[in-house]
């Protein structure tokens, strides 16, 4: 195997997920609303994983309580994300979804009771500090944060959560985990439709098509080219290259939508940028066999 093979494949799962609100803003633009997007694009995607989930029951029967704790995460932040990034700024949802490194550092603190040194406490200082930079500084308290801030919030909490689901459950099949979470989206998206959140509109079979083969190609090789990267890689040098990811997402929303953010917003943005480089370089091998399971 090539040396450098895992960090390219990395790379190349960081830029898909960096470019995912492309083919989002074009459903949306074509009349497909969030939920309906998310049901189809995830539910095919769950569907197909289902088999398999089946056939490896007998191996995680005995940490099935991780399974419901990833369908249920793992919904609530595929969800959220996709949610945001279609009806929100691109560029203001990516910097507040990676707060991950914040929420990494304090649940594994509370649930993993694993040790926080002076830097991790200053990266999460520096990420919490960024949010509130990018959320309106002092004029934060003059009005509430948008649903959609909101939205990308949560999803960052509930994926680093999930993440933290993962690695203690590291005795449990990848494919299982990974296509119970794919499931989980597809439940809550299916109850949000029950619950009249929003309604299926009319899609054309072309849209259709594409709509699937997003789900069953571009998300599923993003998620699975950042699971395998992951297991090959040290966790410094994973979290760093993961980053490609948010800068994607930032420069490809800059250039083709012609987003910007205003100076506080992007100072807020850099700190949360350092947080995220503060915490990968803290990792070294030791910690990364212990997280070999965690995914984005």
């Amino acid at each position: 195997m090539p040396i450098n093979l895992p960090v390219l494949i990395l790379l190349i799962g960081s830029v898909l997920w960096g470019l995912t609100w492309i083919p989002l803003k074009y459903f949306n633009q074509q009349g497909i609303d969030g939920v309906p997007l998310i049901f189809i694009a995830y539910g095919f995607l769950g569907l197909l994983l289902l088999p398999v989930i089946i056939k490896q029951f007998p191996l995680w029967r005995a940490g099935q309580r991780y399974m419901w704790l990833i369908l249920l995460l793992g919904g609530i932040a595929n969800l959220s994300f996709a949610l945001a990034i279609v009806y929100g700024d691109v560029v203001r949802v990516m910097v507040l979804f990676y707060l991950l490194p914040a929420w990494g550092v304090l649940g594994g603190k509370i649930f993993l009771k694993e040790d926080i040194d002076k830097t991790r406490w200053v990266a999460v200082l520096l990420a919490l500090s960024g949010a509130f930079l990018v959320l309106g500084g002092f004029q934060l308290f003059d009005a509430a944060p948008s649903w959609v801030d909101l939205l990308a919030l949560t999803a960052g909490f509930a994926l680093s959560m999930n993440n933290i689901a993962f690695r203690a459950s590291a005795h449990l099949p990848v494919v299982s985990k990974i296509g119970t979470q794919f499931f989980g989206t597809f439940i809550l998206a299916v109850l949000l439709l029950v619950f009249g959140a929003q309604t299926m509109p009319a899609i054309s079979n072309t849209n259709l098509g594409l709509l699937i083969a997003f789900g069953l190609i571009w998300l599923l090789a993003a998620t699975f080219a950042t699971q395998w990267a992951i297991t090959k890689l040290e966790v410094s040098r994973a979290s760093i290259l993961i980053i490609l990811e948010l800068i994607t997402a930032v420069v490809s929303a800059m250039w083709i939508a012609g987003e910007r953010l205003t100076l506080l917003e992007t100072v807020g943005g850099i700190m949360i940028i350092v947080a995220a480089v503060l915490e990968a370089f803290r990792g070294d091998g030791s910690e990364a066999k212990k997280n070999l399971r965690e995914i984005r």
